[in-house]
């Protein structure tokens, strides 16, 4: 068991172990507990920047990104290795076909792309998940969603402020608490790779899917929803810190579940096109 790991048993609010004795018998230090890592304000002026020409450029990667930085409004001006590790902390990587991008843990199992030939033609027949980075005033977060695929309905997502495989094993479990799809996809993530979430699929006999390395297209659906997210909520309000964020987007996947029309879907709802036909 890694040093992370052994930290998420921490209950800090036990009435029955001190956090200095839960330490102590899972031999780490208590002072790594309530570690924090420091937050470089720059960094973070320089990823909203990479969001901002990202999320209007989905298909640039680390070179045009960087000549895009250097340009007026940003003016910011640093070197491709830079950019390149920035991505990788937001977690986004151009949408083309390429080779060896997706960076799946080695140990973990993956499988192939089912859904690329499939006729998807119904409410949970295949739901589609991704994760995305988002900017908050002084650091940031990452937004997991879980949608079905052919009514662009949302069935769940969540919030965290860090890219670790928890926060999308709650989305999943809420997610097939409700109701399960035939197929689900993702890409080759650790977080969906991880043995904790595969194992969650097959309990529900849910046959998972994923993109072909470097294949982000095969996901193009999740990928414009996250552009809508960030044109039409996001980048209109600010959000200060995690708790503000998640009140807010609250209130936008209700709005665009229930309340926003889709020209793809015949100018009605997510809702009115998956509640109605499950």
């Amino acid at each position: 068991m890694t040093h992370k790991q052994r930290i998420q048993f921490i209950e800090k609010d036990s009435n029955k172990l001190t956090i200095k004795r839960q330490a102590e018998l899972l031999d780490i230090s208590r002072s790594s507990i309530y570690y924090q890592p420091i937050v470089n304000l720059e960094d973070i002026g320089i990823m909203e920047a990479i969001d901002k020409i990202y999320t209007k450029h989905p298909f640039k990667g680390s070179r045009r990104i960087r000549r895009s930085l250097k340009k007026y409004p940003y003016l910011i001006n640093i070197g491709r290795l830079k950019t390149s590790s920035l991505m990788r902390q937001m977690a986004i990587q151009a949408i083309y076909p390429k080779p060896n991008t997706s960076k799946p843990n080695k140990e973990n199992s993956t499988y192939p792309n089912l859904i690329k030939r499939l006729n998807i033609n119904k409410p949970n027949q295949v739901w589609a998940t991704d994760i995305t980075y988002v900017k908050l005033e002084n650091s940031w977060a990452y937004l997991i969603a879980i949608m079905d695929w052919f009514s662009r309905y949302v069935i769940d997502w969540r919030l965290s402020s860090k890219l670790e495989t928890d926060f999308c094993l709650v989305a999943l479990r809420n997610a097939i608490g409700k109701n399960h799809p035939q197929y689900f996809h993702s890409d080759q993530g650790s977080q969906f790779t991880s043995r904790e979430f595969t194992e969650k699929l097959k309990e529900k006999q849910i046959k998972i899917s994923m993109s072909s390395k470097g294949r982000c297209f095969d996901n193009i659906f999740v990928e414009r929803l996250w552009r809508t997210v960030k044109y039409e909520d996001i980048s209109l309000n600010h959000y200060t810190d995690l708790s503000e964020a998640e009140k807010g987007l609250s209130k936008y996947f209700q709005f665009y579940n229930f309340e926003r029309e889709h020209s793809s879907l015949n100018s009605r709802t997510p809702s009115e096109v998956y509640l109605k036909n499950i």
